[in-house]
């Protein structure tokens, strides 16, 4: 009961969101400046102070890093080889359907509940994660999709694509964070206090313009092919990163934030990834309402096991 108490509210503030946009309490337009907000000002202020609070030892847990990452990189390229051989489908598609079920919500989902349940600890955790996805996952992504649509005459815009990982809110609040932790100086009082108030907004302001934003109209058509992916997201990928934590003995704590960070629904950036270059737009955006939705019940499956 401590689980679904600690949980469910987090959920609950999911449910809000979408109930506040299916009632038209609140227009749904709003939740793409409340996910900005949260993006670009709430999560890099808390994974800056929580990395600049923290030593460079504990932040290079590579044996967290091979579980999850390795976890991540070997279910996406074992989803993107099947679809390539049983579908035929291109190197984008298969990028695209293989980034719905690797690429995991960290930053909005994973760090409020690591948040709840570890403190800063598993914001840390959490925030290792999404550097992850955003500094590994999110280039081979985007690699990936402009060798899809591209010929091979044409040449792939690597400048726009360092300049996309570069500019990265969530990766400059890491690498800037990471340069206070070497410098082993303390934040001013005035300077933490204002970074925390910023902080603490990222979980209800991410987790409600995630609800508001969650419809399930696109959920009516290829439910099949959304069920298999939405299964592969919530118990496939959980089940290969705990496979990983188990043959690299990462204590419980760490195993407990990596297994999160894998169970949680299907990250939004693959979405924005599936607009910009028109691929798989329609099943990226049901995996990602699937999970959300399903996510409830198997992250509390997960955590009553570990």
């Amino acid at each position: 009961m401590h689980l679904a108490g600690t949980i469910l509210p987090i959920f609950a503030i999911i449910l809000t969101g979408w109930l506040a946009g299916a009632t038209g309490y609140i227009p749904r337009t709003l939740a793409a400046p409340l996910m900005r907000f949260a993006y670009y000002v709430a999560m890099p202020a808390l994974v800056f102070l929580t990395i600049a609070d923290e030593s460079l030892h504990a932040l290079l847990d590579w044996r967290f890093l091979g579980a999850f990452g390795g976890g991540s990189l070997i279910c996406f390229a074992a989803v993107m080889m099947f679809v390539r051989v049983a579908r035929g489908a291109g190197i984008g598609k298969s990028a695209m359907l293989a980034a719905a079920v690797s690429m995991t919500n960290t930053g909005f989902v994973a760090l409020p509940i690591l948040k709840t349940l570890y403190g800063q600890p598993g914001v840390l955790a959490a925030a290792i994660a999404t550097v992850f996805v955003g500094a590994i996952m999110f280039p081979i992504l985007v690699l990936l999709l402009e060798i899809g649509r591209y010929d091979t005459s044409r040449s792939i815009q690597t400048t726009a694509l360092i300049r996309q990982i570069a500019t990265n809110p969530v990766i400059l609040a890491t690498i800037f964070g990471l340069l206070w932790s070497i410098l082993g100086s303390k934040l001013p009082g005035p300077v933490a206090s204002c970074l925390t108030i910023l902080g603490e907004a990222l979980t209800p302001c991410a987790l409600f313009a995630i609800g508001l934003d969650l419809t399930i109209d696109e959920l009516r058509e290829g439910v099949g092919l959304y069920a298999l992916l939405t299964a592969l997201k919530l118990a496939v990928m959980p089940l290969v990163v705990y496979a990983l934590c188990l043959a690299v003995d990462l204590d419980r704590t760490a195993t407990i934030a990596a297994v999160v960070c894998s169970a949680v629904p299907t990250a939004k950036s693959a979405y924005v990834l599936a607009v910009e270059y028109d691929v798989e737009k329609t099943v990226v955006g049901a995996v990602i309402s699937m999970t959300t939705l399903f996510s409830v019940v198997t992250l509390l499956g997960w955590l009553y096991v570990l």
